[in-house]
C-alpha cells in the first residue's frame, strides 16, 4: 500500500511542477536512514522505530521543502524514503535491508536523476554489518550510477568512512551541539547540490578526508564550550567564505559503538586542490592540539554526589542528568539503577519530602495497570530493565497514578505515578524529555520542582534554559561517559584518549577518488 502510495505522490509531484517546466528542471531524489546505535547496549531497533516517510511524507521531514519554499519550484523532486529512529540499539539486519530494498526499488522506478539528497545521521550499527551508510550509499551508486550528484548531511556525531567518503559528492555537517542549526545543515546540502547542478559545475573534483584518532562523547565536545565552540567556530569561514571550497567539516564521531570507523573526521570538498588540502590539514590538526583541553559541559560525580549537591543547593530546579542510559545517545532507557537508588533515599519516601521529577522509565506492564485504575488510583508493580537489567533488577513502582496521557508518538502512552516525593514518568515505549512541554503535558510543573532527573546528556536548549544548577551524574548504562569503563574491542588504536600518550598522528590530507572513480 505504502508503495502505492509512493507512486501516486511521486506522480503528483510531476504533474504539480508542469510538463512545461519538466524539461528545464533538475530531477532530484531524496532518501536517507538516520540512527545512533550503541553496540554497548543489548537493545535491538526494529524497523517500525524508524518512522519511516514514503512518497509526500518525506516532505513534511523539511520545513524549506514546503509548498511555498522557493526551493520547491527549483526541481522536480522525487521523494522516495525518509526514516529516523530514536537513538537505540544496534539495528536488525532484516530491518535495515528491507529499509534499504524499500529505497531502492524507489529509486530505480523514477530513475534517472541528476542529483540525490542523503539525509543520515551517520552511527547506525547494523547486526553483522560494519559501515552501513557506507553500504547503503555504494548501493544506492549501483542503482543510479555515478553521473548523480549525491549530497550527504549528517550529525556531527556520525562516522565518516572512506567509502561514504568517496561515494558522495557533497558532504556537510552540523556545526553546534546540541544541534540547533540541524535544519540549516540539511538546507545547506540541498542548496549546495542544486547550486552544482544548475551551475553545471558538476562534482567538485576534490575531497580530503583524515582520520583522526580521537573517540569522544558528545558531553565533551560541545560547542557551548572551550575549546568545541572555538574549534567548530574555524569551520565556517572555510566552507562558506572561500572561493574553491564548497563546504568542510569536523566529525567528533560516535563513541559508543566498537567499530574500526568510529573516530573523528575532518572533510573539505571543492574544486581548489591547494585549499582543500591545506584547509582540511588546518582543522585536523587545530582538534588535535586541543584534545587534552575538553571536558565535561557540566560539573559531574557520582549518582550519590550529585544528590546531595541538588538536596543542599537553594537553587531549583537543580537538574540532574542520568547519563549512563540516555535513549538519546543509544541507551536502552530502561535501565532502573538511578530510579532504585533515589526511591531507596529516605528523603523522597515521605509524601512532603523534596520533589523529585524522573523522566523516565518504559514498562508496558505498569502503564496497563495504571491505565486499569485510573488517576487517582493506586498501583504496585515493578518498572523496566526488560531490556538492560545488568545494572539493577525492575524498581518497584507503589504509588498514585497522577495523570494518563496517550498519542505520544514514541512512548505512546505516558503515566505519573507519585511515589512518596517522587513523580515517576513512566511510559509504554521509552521516550527523552527534552522540552517543557514533555513534563507540563503531563500535569508537571519543572519549574517548580526542587529536583528534576532527566535519562539525557548534555541539556538539550529548553531544559538548559529553565535549569537553576546542573550536574551530570556518570551513571552506569550502555552509552556510559566513561568510556575507559566500556570494553572496546574492535576500534583502531591508539585512539586518544584511551591511549592518552600515543604519538602524534598523521594528519596530511588523503584525497578520496571522485565517486566513480575506482568504483
Amino acid at each position: 500500500m505504502k508503495q502505492i502510495f509512493l507512486g501516486f505522490t511521486v506522480w503528483l509531484s510531476l504533474v504539480s511542477v508542469g510538463w512545461g517546466q519538466s524539461a528545464r528542471l533538475p530531477r532530484i531524489a531524496i532518501a536517507g536512514l538516520g540512527i545512533e546505535s550503541s553496540t554497548f547496549s543489548p537493545a535491538v531497533t526494529h524497523e517500525e522505530a524508524f518512522h519511516a516517510r514514503y512518497g509526500g511524507e518525506v516532505y513534511n521531514a523539511y520545513p524549506f521543502m514546503m509548498p511555498v519554499s522557493p526551493l520547491r519550484k527549483q526541481a522536480i523532486w522525487v521523494p522516495t524514503i525518509v526514516g529516523k529512529s530514536l537513538p537505540g540499539g544496534a539495528v536488525t539486519r532484516e530491518a535495515y535491508e528491507s529499509l534499504v530494498n524499500k529505497t531502492l526499488d524507489s529509486l530505480k522506478k523514477y530513475a534517472p536523476y541528476d542529483g540525490l539528497y542523503f539525509d543520515i545521521h551517520g552511527a547506525m550499527s547494523v547486526q553483522g554489518l560494519d559501515d552501513p551508510e557506507g553500504d547503503f550509499i555504494t548501493r544506492i551508486r549501483q542503482v543510479i550510477g555515478y553521473k548523480t550528484l549525491i549530497s550527504t548531511s549528517m550529525d556531527l556525531h556520525g562516522n565518516v568512512s572512506q567509502r561514504l567518503a568517496q561515494h558522495t559528492d557533497l558532504m556537510t555537517c552540523y556545526r553546534l551541539a546540541p544541534h540547533e542549526d540541524a535544519m540549516q545543515t540539511k538546507e545547506r546540502a540541498v542548496v549546495r547540490l542544486l547550486e552544482r547542478i544548475k551551475s553545471g559545475k558538476g562534482k567538485p573534483a576534490y575531497k580530503a578526508w583524515i582520520p583522526v584518532p580521537i573517540l569522544l562523547p558528545g558531553e565533551k565536545t560541545s560547542t557551548r564550550i572551550e575549546p568545541g565552540k572555538s574549534l567548530y567556530q574555524q569551520v565556517a569561514p572555510i566552507a562558506d567564505n572561500q572561493e574553491g571550497i564548497v563546504d568542510a567539516g569536523i566529525w567528533i564521531g560516535y563513541a559508543w559503538a566498537d567499530e574500526p570507523r568510529n573516530h573523528a573526521v575532518v572533510m573539505v570538498v571543492g574544486d581548489d586542490k591547494t585549499k582543500v588540502t591545506q584547509s582540511a590539514e588546518k582543522l585536523a590538526t587545530a582538534f588535535w592540539n586541543v584534545r587534552n583541553e575538553f571536558d565535561f559541559v557540566a560539573p559531574t560525580g557520582t549518582l550519590d554526589e550529585a544528590l546531595a549537591k541538588a538536596l543542599a543547593s537553594p537553587k531549583h530546579p537543580y537538574f540532574i542528568s542520568d547519563t549512563g542510559d540516555n535513549p538519546t545517545a543509544g541507551g536502552a532507557g530502561d535501565v532502573t539503577w538511578t530510579l532504585t537508588q533515589i526511591l531507596a533515599r529516605p528523603e523522597f519516601q515521605k509524601v512532603d519530602g523534596p520533589s523529585l521529577i524522573y523522566a523516565s522509565i518504559p514498562d508496558p506492564d505498569l502503564v496497563k495497570q495504571a491505565m486499569a485504575v485510573g488517576v487517582g488510583g493506586q498501583v504496585d508493580g515493578k518498572a523496566g530493565a526488560r531490556v538492560d537489567a545488568r545494572f539493577a533488577p525492575p524498581v518497584p513502582i507503589k504509588g498514585t497514578v497522577k495523570s494518563i496521557v496517550k498519542g505520544d508518538q514514541n512512548a505512546e502512552v505516558e503515566v505519573v505515578v507519585k511515589v512518596g516525593s517522587v513523580n515517576v514518568i513512566v511510559t509504554q515505549k521509552r521516550k527523552p524529555y527534552h522540552k517543557e512541554a514533555d513534563f507540563t503535558r503531563l500535569g508537571l510543573k519543572p519549574r517548580e520542582s526542587d529536583i528534576v532527573v532527566v535519562k539525557i546528556g548534555y541539556l538539550e536548549p529548553e531544559l538548559y534554559n529553565m535549569r537553576a544548577d546542573w550536574i551530570m551524574a556518570l551513571t552506569p548504562g550502555g552509552v556510559d561517559q566513561d568510556l575507559f569503563r566500556l570494553p572496546y574491542k574492535r576500534i583502531q588504536r591508539p585512539m586518544f584518549p584511551l591511549d592518552k600518550d600515543m604519538k602524534t598522528p598523521d594528519l596530511k590530507a588523503r584525497l578520496i577518488p571522485v565517486s566513480g572513480e575506482g568504483k
